[in-house]
């Protein structure tokens, strides 16, 4: 895959970013089977949304799941935690009462995380802002 100029340009407030995983915060590659979490700070640095969707990481075509989408996003009824930070799930089967901030993962499939900020703003370019590591939930 190339880099054209307009994938890398600076364009505060337009146009879109994309931060992808495929390791969790140990360096271990995200698998399928496995229950995970991603805090998401409540300063997303963006003018219009942000989401989160996951792709198949051998095909890489959004994960084939029961879910009509393998995503969250701010449009999506996302439960909110104290601090303004937003837990987001991943795993075979959704966290009891956290269904809203789940996707689902397909067992004996490897998976990558892609975080899309749509009109990222400058705390974004400036490295400013951080987004937390996918962690292994045991």
């Amino acid at each position: 895959t190339g880099v054209t100029p307009a994938m890398v340009a600076q364009n505060i407030g337009a146009g879109s970013q994309y931060l992808c995983t495929h390791i969790d915060s140990s360096g271990t590659p995200l698998d399928g089977g496995q229950n995970y979490r991603l805090q998401v700070p409540g300063d997303v640095p963006v003018k219009d949304f942000w989401s989160v969707i996951v792709y198949d990481a051998a095909s890489r075509s959004m994960l084939p799941t029961s879910q009509e989408w393998p995503s969250v996003s701010t449009y999506t009824d996302l439960e909110v935690n104290d601090d303004g930070s937003i837990d987001i799930y991943f795993g075979p089967e959704a966290p009891e009462g956290k269904e809203q901030n789940w996707i689902e993962t397909m067992p004996d499939k490897g998976w990558t995380a892609i975080f899309r900020l749509y009109g990222p703003l400058e705390p974004f370019f400036e490295q400013g802002w951080k987004l937390n590591d996918i962690e292994l939930v045991e």
